[in-house]
């Protein structure tokens, strides 16, 4: 018979062990879930911000709306980023943002939604790759703060809701940024992976052209100092990329510059219709020193002329519109540049910390010092490219002062950035005194609370709860105190709506170069001898003056004084009164300010013709092109500066049946700062083609001379 044995006991020390395991496992796999759970929270409250209300922002910059509904209709005009769909001339960009914004419109159908939806997902996948970037080496707080603190940024708020370039381009090297993190991370994939990011930043070229490039110093420089493989093979995974990027930036331009120019439109904003000159010239070099051959004016000066931008310097970035704009965490990040540095000591040349601070604290050093002293045009939007670095660098250093605030140097240095950044947001706040004046004394109040807490509570010697609960109240003074300002700004900026060339976040009144809603126009130039630009004013009045008598001014509240500029033609200000910059382009009507009569002048007149109409400038061809869907000729481009066509060209396609109309002036059209070409055919135009007015415009019947 057999005999049961008596079960074996289970070693007591052996079973703690186990249930101390399983518990460790089970908190593992909690925080995972908590962390995935916060970073899926984070993505979808910046899809609902960027997403809320869009359509208010209608078509946005009109001149990038026009080139996205040629291109969803027809594919030469896609491919080239043509501004109208005969494919007559480009935009003066690279066209890649308009691809994303074109393919919407063939799978939508065009629209604002179709057209700006993307742009605002752009803003979410950028939130996106910038949490990972930093979770990776930090934490996942870290990257939670890095992502929450690039989403309530003002400009990006407004540029992810916008149908400018710098949605995709900020996506892109956001992305490539995370590349070259992975690059430094891997030993067996790091070509791979910094081959991505050069296609990354290769791609942001055909975006916006060689600003992408700024970051390349960052780029390259932390991967050859962390990288873990051997000097020679980083050296040689640094060529690879370099390749990459060629390659991926060079496919496109190769194209457009073995094509003879009849086979495609002719290059905007080139004078010489080609693509390298647009890229060394007007949008290269001539943005650093000034030199920009058809520009609309410099962007920085000093005395009496400070161009666009203001004056160069160190203190633009901190004051004026650009300090509303991005400058609310800049002294922070500065700060945050030098944490890291020290933190990362004498550690070995693979330290993450170093090369976290060599990669975005290039980036934001570069970037930074290239728009405070760039001499051409420079806008305020532009400083969305600084968003990024200053995010992540704050999230890095926030979480090493964090966990090493038990220490006196990081917790001074930890609730000092905390009082410097509530004292400089109460004066950033202060810059608007009529607007909701409780708030700038919250975050100063706040700030001083956050400091005297950090200082304090690692001698309060508090019970483990306590301490965690005051850790938290502790946090949250620091987030309230940080984040309100720009909050506050992008807020405003969702709640109104924003159009036009020069697109500005943050309420009305916020900055000198026109505000939120309602934000100031430029009063539009009149025909040859014609005006010059002129620059804009304070608290979001802009003034255009001419070399004739009298100026055109559009006000903050959407409408503009009339006078006489150049050779006597009337100047208007914004008549839509959208706000967040220079109205329909540099001071048109915009789309609002196409009669009916007009469009429906265009549609029926269409039919046959290459062109439905010509008109002055991207300003003048832009609304007309939109309201009635039919291609409009822009002459002279971007601004009426470009030589295209010449006089003898536009006679030519005149006798040739191809198009039908030329629009004058009224509603907001014709154009701003015209060459001696597109006078020259304004000129000719008026000389032999009778003039009737439609509703509130000028339209000359190319098909009727008056001489034949």
């Amino acid at each position: 018979m057999a005999t049961l044995s008596n079960p074996v006991e289970a070693d007591p020390v052996e079973a703690s062990s186990s249930r101390r395991a399983g518990s460790r496992a089970l908190s593992t796999s909690l925080t995972i879930g908590r962390d995935k759970a916060l970073y899926g929270g984070l993505l979808v409250l910046t899809a609902i911000a960027y997403l809320w209300g869009l359509s208010k922002n209608g078509y946005a910059n009109e001149y990038y709306a026009a080139a996205v509904q040629a291109g969803s209709t027809s594919w030469k005009a896609w491919f080239f980023g043509s501004f109208d769909a005969s494919s007559f001339i480009t935009v003066d960009k690279t066209p890649a943002s308009l691809w994303v914004m074109g393919l919407s419109g063939r799978l939508f159908g065009f629209n604002t939604w179709s057209m700006l939806v993307p742009e605002a997902l752009m803003g979410v996948a950028s939130v996106g790759f910038i949490y990972v970037s930093v979770r990776r080496w930090f934490s996942a707080n870290a990257g939670l703060l890095t992502g929450a603190v690039l989403a309530l940024t003002p400009v990006a708020v407004l540029m992810f809701r916008f149908n400018n370039p710098d949605a995709l381009l900020i996506l892109l090297l956001t992305a490539g940024a995370w590349a070259v993190t992975r690059a430094i991370d891997s030993s067996k994939h790091a070509a791979r992976w910094m081959m991505l990011a050069g296609a990354l930043v290769g791609f942001g070229f055909l975006t916006k052209m060689l600003q992408a490039f700024l970051i390349l110093p960052a780029f390259g420089l932390a991967y050859l100092i962390a990288g873990k493989p051997a000097l020679g093979k980083r050296l040689l995974h640094s060529v690879l990329a370099l390749v990459s990027l060629i390659v991926s930036a060079g496919w496109w331009v190769a194209i457009v510059e073995l094509l003879p120019a009849s086979a495609r439109p002719y290059i905007g904003g080139s004078q010489n219709n080609s693509i390298l000159e647009l890229t060394l010239g007007y949008n290269g070099l001539g943005r650093l020193n000034g030199n920009e051959t058809g520009s609309v004016g410099g962007g920085g000066g000093g005395g009496n002329n400070p161009g666009w931008g203001g004056a160069t310097g160190l203190q633009r970035l901190f004051s004026g519109e650009f300090a509303s704009q991005i400058a609310w965490l800049l002294p922070a990040a500065l700060i945050a540049t030098i944490v890291l540095i020290v933190a990362a000591g004498k550690a070995p040349r693979t330290n993450k910390t170093r090369a976290f601070a060599v990669l975005w604290g290039g980036w934001l050093g570069v970037t930074g010092l290239t728009f405070s002293y760039m001499q051409g045009i420079i806008h305020s939007y532009y400083m969305i490219a600084l968003a990024p670095a200053i995010a992540a660098l704050i999230g890095g250093a926030m979480s090493i002062l964090w966990r090493r605030r038990s220490e006196w140097l990081p917790r001074a240095t930890l609730a000092g950035g905390v009082l410097l950044t509530a004292g400089w947001s109460f004066a950033l706040l202060n810059e608007t005194p009529s607007w909701h004046p409780w708030l700038r004394w919250v975050v100063l109040l706040t700030g001083v609370l956050g400091f005297g807490a950090v200082m304090m509570l690692p001698e309060l010697k508090l019970h483990k709860t306590a301490a965690r609960r005051a850790e938290v109240f502790a946090g949250v003074l620091l987030a309230v105190s940080a984040l309100t300002g720009p909050a506050a700004y992008s807020v405003a900026t969702i709640n109104s709506a924003h159009a036009g060339a020069l697109p500005s976040a943050g309420p009305s009144g916020a900055g000198g170069m026109g505000g939120g809603p309602g934000g100031g126009g430029m009063g539009r130039m009149g025909t040859p001898p014609g005006g010059t630009t002129g620059m804009p004013g304070a608290n979001g009045t802009g003034t255009g003056t001419g070399t004739g008598p009298g100026t055109g001014t559009g006000t903050g509240t959407g409408t503009g004084t009339n006078g006489t500029t150049g050779d006597g033609t009337t100047g208007t200000g914004r008549t839509n009164g959208q706000g967040g910059g220079i109205g329909g382009f540099l001071g048109g009507g915009g789309i609002s300010g196409v009669s009916s009569e007009l469009i429906t002048l265009l549609q029926q007149g269409a039919k046959g013709y290459t062109w439905a109409a010509a008109a002055v400038t991207a300003n003048g061809a832009a609304p007309l092109q939109i309201a009635s869907g039919e291609p409009i000729m822009a002459i002279g481009g971007f601004n009426g500066t470009d030589p295209a066509p010449t006089l003898a060209e536009f006679k030519e396609l005149v006798a040739q049946g191809k198009i039908h109309y030329f629009i004058g002036s009224g509603g907001g059209f014709g154009g701003m700062g015209r060459s001696g070409t597109s006078s020259e055919i304004a000129t000719w135009v008026q000389e032999n083609f009778k003039a009737t007015t439609v509703g509130n415009t000028t339209v000359y019947d190319l098909t009727t001379s008056t001489t034949s």
